[in-house]
């Protein structure tokens, strides 16, 4: 089992930057990827960035691509998601999930969530 808490949400203005983190417990060793996700009110949750346990591939939405970074310090089972330049789309709760499953990080089955941590990006 994973246990994941996420930290680092809050109210900023456009243009603002934020870091996320996501610190892992139980057994991450066991992790493939941690993966960012988030969901805005009223619209479906959406992919944001994920990153692999071994050798820290990352893949980036396009919509946060050159804005957003994930990176991990591995020391410390902790994953960041580095947010700059942000804007009001951007609001919006924000999950941190990982999983055993090796695959298409875009589609495959996440096993273990956060709890969210909301994002307000005011105009």
């Amino acid at each position: 089992q994973v246990q994941l808490v996420e930290s680092g949400g809050g109210a900023v203005q456009a243009g603002d930057s934020l870091r996320l983190s996501c610190a892992a417990s139980g057994r991450p060793s066991s992790l493939y990827v941690t993966t960012w996700f988030r969901q805005a009110p009223r619209k479906e949750r959406e992919f944001v960035a994920a990153i692999t346990r071994a050798f820290g591939s990352t893949v980036h939405a396009d919509s946060v691509k050159g804005r957003f970074s994930i990176s991990r310090d591995s020391t410390k089972n902790v994953v960041y998601l580095q947010m700059n330049s942000l804007k009001p789309e951007d609001t919006a709760v924000y999950y941190c999930a990982a999983s055993d499953t090796r695959g298409r990080v875009t589609t495959i089955k996440y096993d273990y969530w956060g709890q969210g941590t909301q994002v307000t990006v005011g105009s």
